[in-house]
């Protein structure tokens, strides 16, 4: 039994200020001037908006971790050769004297393979991942410490003479086996961080997690160190979810149609149609058009099964929303990237692309169900940037990408409050009997909309405990 919450004068579904009583990790009471009770904490919201806590419904959990101890390869704080260099030469060592990088853009220094690398900085073993996620680059020493001449990966990219070039495409379990700690890094700091922006459930959308990453995310939930509920996308088929309260669960199943070789047509389809027989949904990774239909069309063969959904779905042209809506997909889309990227999108992505580009009230117009999420650490963490994001479009310049795509303020909010279930489907309330998953804000729910901040968010709970208050 826990000792019990109430929350005095709390403002719920926009309109109603009431008290709310949790105990054993739900809301049991909604009322006017509830009387405290012996043993319960009481907390006062002052009026504040209590909504339910925020899903972030899909991002990295251990490549969070690993960013903060990374250098910042790419903008707005790397630029250019000289301050990649800089930024290079100033990042400290890992355990094993490697330099970790994140982030990295083409418009800093060029597409980099290991000799380019080289120039830039040369006196320590460096990899830099690019933006995407998907690549890897090293110098001539981190490829030396690889042994990449001798290795036997794929994801080894090689010039004409068989010699590696220094990139690594979708190497990062290799890569972890080969030269950097097995054991994955601690989440105490990922899961404090997403506390304080009122965010109480995630879908980690690592592919193909192993059971050491599992084992960890698991050790994780149980200490208290990472305070959230986690839906997976990477559990194995075979994979049996531990019991408790606070162990993670299987979500859909995650495949990646990479950017850098698309899958045949007939392994695609059959691949859908293990997973579906399996009794899970497919999460499918699309970035370009080309993806998308390929997946669209195997979908049409394969069959669809309730909870497949599309993860980024980055370009969608206007044709395509109706087929969407019928195959009953939903887009787990991150309009952060409109802000955060906006400003390369109008320079490199051609004008007539740019109103298929991280589309949102179209497919809302259109019946798609569609959920926001960060991709971090690939993308911005907070909710309420994101949130920001997807009602303005505005690039770091100020310019505006895609303004028939704006999405209302309160949409925008309910995007997040979603099931990890169902992602886009009807928003979470808050009402007796619901789970007290709870973020708290110092304003009304109006007022937060109208300049949405994380420094509007004064306590989160999870399962009926103060996981984080300021």
């Amino acid at each position: 039994m826990t000792r019990g919450v109430l929350l005095h004068d709390a403002e719920l579904d926009g309109r109603t200020v009431a008290d709310l009583r949790i105990r054993d990790g739900a809301v049991v009471e909604v009322g006017a001037q509830l009387t405290p009770r012996r043993g319960e904490d009481v907390l006062d919201a002052r009026g504040g908006a209590l909504l339910p806590g925020l899903c972030d419904h899909h991002l990295h959990l251990h490549a969070m971790a690993a960013a903060d101890r990374s250098v910042a390869c790419g903008p707005p704080t790397v630029h250019d050769p000289q301050s990649l260099a800089a930024a290079l030469a100033h990042a400290p060592s890992d355990e094993r004297g490697w330099v970790r990088g994140l982030g990295y853009s083409e418009h800093v220094a060029g597409l980099l393979d290991a000799g380019t690398l080289d120039r830039v900085y040369a006196a320590r073993p460096v990899r830099i991942q690019h933006r995407s996620g998907a690549l890897w680059i090293v110098n001539t020493a981190g490829a030396k410490a690889l042994d990449l001449a001798r290795a036997d990966h794929p994801g080894i990219e090689r010039d004409a003479q068989g010699h590696p070039t220094g990139r690594l495409w979708r190497a990062d379990d290799w890569l972890r086996t080969r030269s950097f700690a097995a054991r994955p890094p601690d989440l105490r700091a990922v899961g404090t961080r997403l506390a304080r922006l009122g965010i109480t459930h995630v879908t980690d959308a690592t592919p193909d997690l192993d059971a050491t990453a599992l084992g960890a995310i698991g050790a994780a939930m149980r200490t208290g160190a990472l305070p959230q509920r986690v839906h997976l996308l990477g559990a194995p088929l075979n994979w049996t979810p531990p019991a408790g309260p606070r162990a993670p669960t299987a979500g859909p199943y995650k495949i990646v149609l990479a950017d850098s070789g698309l899958p045949e047509f007939d392994a695609l389809v059959d691949r859908i149609r293990t997973v579906h027989d399996t009794g899970r949904a497919v999460a499918v990774h699309c970035v370009t058009r080309e993806a998308l239909v390929l997946l669209m069309v195997a979908l049409e063969q394969a069959g669809t099964r309730a909870g497949d959904r599309i993860e980024h779905a980055a370009l969608i042209p206007t044709e395509l929303i109706s087929r969407l809506r019928a195959l009953g997909l939903a887009v787990v889309t991150q309009p952060g990237f409109v802000a955060h990227r906006g400003d390369d999108y109008l320079r490199d992505i051609p004008a007539a692309d740019l109103a298929d580009l991280y589309r949102a009230q179209s497919l809302v117009d259109g019946a798609v169900a569609i959920a926001l999420s960060s991709d971090g650490p690939y993308g911005p963490v907070d909710p309420w940037a994101v949130i920001d994001a997807a009602v303005r479009r505005r690039t770091r310049a100020g310019r505006v990408v895609g303004t028939a795509e704006r999405l209302a303020a309160p949409r925008a909010l309910d995007a997040y409050l979603g099931s990890p279930d169902t992602p886009g489907g009807a928003p979470r309330r808050v009402a007796p009997g619901a789970p007290a998953d709870l973020v708290l804000l110092r304003a009304p729910r109006a007022e937060a909309l109208a300049q949405p901040s994380a420094d509007l968010v004064t306590a989160t709970l999870i399962a009926g405990e103060v996981v984080w208050a300021e």
